[in-house]
């Protein structure tokens, strides 16, 4: 009486999820501010000049520098020069340091 059976395909009734469309995600999407945005903000509210209500932030906002400045050019880079550069540096750096010998 309690022996398992097996059901018939015609007595399982699957739903056809080929024609079921899932509703896409709802997310917010915030726009990303721009460093031109970011450094016109920081200039503008007072909010930003000041971390937690206790660090002051004023001088720090200050001496920052543009974006411009600190943009620089992508350059690739050879295994070779750069071994061969640095292994001189530091050759260099060693002559430099050690006393010279009187034979």
């Amino acid at each position: 009486a309690d022996i398992p059976v097996i059901p018939d395909l015609e007595e399982v009734q699957e739903e056809d999820l080929a024609m079921q469309v899932a509703a896409p995600p709802s997310v917010q999407v915030n726009r990303v501010l721009t460093y031109h945005d970011l450094d016109k903000d920081l200039m503008k509210y007072a909010a930003f000049q000041t971390l937690d209500g206790e660090v002051d932030l004023k001088l720090l906002t200050k001496v920052l520098a543009p974006e411009h400045e600190l943009r620089e050019d992508d350059v690739s880079w050879d295994w070779g020069h750069l071994f061969t550069e640095t292994s001189s540096e530091i050759v260099t750096e060693w002559d430099l340091g050690q006393p010279e010998r009187e034979d």
